[in-house]
């Protein structure tokens, strides 16, 4: 077993971290934080909105001091935008603060995911299929590294590696209170 405080779902764009993270959240009894959401409401600025005004390293300072915030708490189901990993700090908060799950997913399911995503700014481009590729070659070690367990969500429903992470989170990870 390995206790931590909050669960942690790390991966790409269209592997399924709201959605899975969702109902894992339901199952666990955690609350449910999307990283991103939290960014969009301490900016009071979308996340395209942010990346034009901003740029990404505007976007990642933003979502730096939104995870040290979410993080700070327990009890929590915490689903991190796909770049989250880019930072050391973020990884080393990750790693101390959470049971970490990647969900990984292949790029030609996040292009079937992803086809009529018009919100993610990363991809709004012509060259989707090769910004998914280049993406996956930088961050692919670092969630492999970060990760305590790793589901590949291309062959399950929402549903399913919902039901597979929680037969193999019953196994490895022990909710911590560090209230006692």
């Amino acid at each position: 077993m390995n206790p931590a405080p909050n669960l942690i779902l790390i991966g790409p764009m269209g592997a399924g971290k709201t959605c899975i993270g969702r109902r894992l959240a339901e199952r666990f009894t955690l609350d449910f934080v999307d990283v991103d959401q939290a960014i969009v409401d301490a900016a009071g600025a979308s996340i395209p909105t942010i990346f034009e005004h901003s740029g990404e390293a505007g976007f990642r300072a933003h979502e730096r001091q939104a995870l040290a915030q979410v993080l700070s708490g327990q009890g929590q189901l915490v689903s991190t935008g796909g770049g989250a990993v880019l930072d050391p700090d973020n990884r080393a908060l990750i790693a101390q603060r959470g049971f970490v799950v990647h969900l990984h997913v292949s790029v030609a399911a996040q292009l079937e995911r992803l086809a009529r995503d018009k919100g993610r700014p990363l991809l709004q481009r012509p060259d989707r299929e090769q910004v998914l590729h280049d993406l996956a070659a930088a961050r692919d070690p670092l969630y492999h590294a970060l990760a305590d367990i790793t589901l590949d969500t291309d062959p399950y429903t929402a549903a399913d590696a919902t039901a597979q992470l929680v037969v193999k989170l019953a196994t490895q990870w022990q909710r911590q209170d560090l209230t006692a």
